[in-house]
């Protein structure tokens, strides 16, 4: 029931029609009797930037989600942003702080990092290779970098794109070791599709699956089904691998953390989940 006292949180994008985190957030807070609630709200890219500052004014504002397409240009309206989102280049979290400023993250590549986690694998010190340095993949790398990892290797058809990345990395985390410009998967522990080929039936892998190594964790960020034909052909190989729609799942309880909430678990929130 939303009253007087409920907390705001707006997911803010455009266009909203296939918005998940309401059905995920929602049944969640009603179960653990919170007095919150996430309301999608549809904002045009021209709107955005005077539509932030205004519905932070709101007096029972606590949050908002930002999705596509504000998550860049949301960094330019916060007055502190994490180190994360600064890797990135991007935010999806926004609160307001105590003192009034309004304070951003990313927690895209979170997720991805929670799941392998979870699963048991290590991080620290493992090398990792990400083809694809777009907007999800600048978040895993940021959130793989803050890991600890030893190794990053990033490949882009875009080259820009790829080195931007690769400077921003090596700005914040100067002692990871990061390289550009192969898509060669072969002795790394961690390989991660983070390049949208896998949305359309005609697509061609991301990389050669036949150089990943068997013992490799597999990594992938397609949501359209849970097993891409790349994530078919590394189940082949016998790779542990973690499918798209768990970096969904896998980011909530850092977003309930961000925003003082009491967290939960993954599987909780699939189990919960009206999606």
């Amino acid at each position: 029931m939303i009253s007087g006292t409920t907390k705001l949180i707006a997911h803010l994008g455009y266009p909203t029609h296939s918005f998940k985190a309401p059905l995920i957030y929602n049944p969640y807070f009603e179960k653990h009797h919170i007095d919150a609630v996430v309301v999608p709200m549809g904002c045009r890219a021209e709107d955005y930037p005077e539509f932030l500052k205004l519905v932070f004014r709101l007096s029972n504002i606590h949050g908002a989600l930002v999705t596509m397409p504000h998550k860049i240009s949301t960094m330019a309206l916060l007055e502190d942003v994490s180190k994360n989102a600064q890797v990135a280049g991007a935010c999806n979290a926004v609160r307001l702080g105590a003192d009034g400023r309004l304070i951003g993250d990313m927690f895209d590549g979170e997720g991805f990092v929670r799941g392998v986690l979870r699963r048991g694998r290590q991080l620290r010190g493992s090398r990792a290779m990400m083809i694809g340095a777009g907007g999800v993949g600048s978040a895993i790398a940021a959130s793989l970098a803050q890991s600890g990892i030893a190794e990053l290797a990033l490949y882009d058809a875009h080259a820009p794109m790829m080195n931007g990345l690769a400077e921003r990395l090596r700005l914040h985390y100067p002692a990871l070791n990061v390289t550009t410009g192969s898509a060669d998967p072969a002795g790394f522990d961690i390989v991660v599709n983070a390049t949208p080929l896998g949305m359309n039936d005609t697509d061609p892998l991301p990389l050669d699956v036949s150089r990943i190594s068997p013992s490799a964790f597999v990594g992938e960020v397609v949501l359209k089904q849970e097993i891409t034909p790349f994530l078919a052909a590394v189940r082949a190989r016998g790779c542990e691998f973690q499918v798209g729609i768990d970096m969904l799942f896998e980011q909530i309880p850092a977003y309930l953390e961000f925003f003082g909430f009491p967290t939960t678990t993954a599987e909780e929130l699939r189990a919960i989940a009206r999606v």
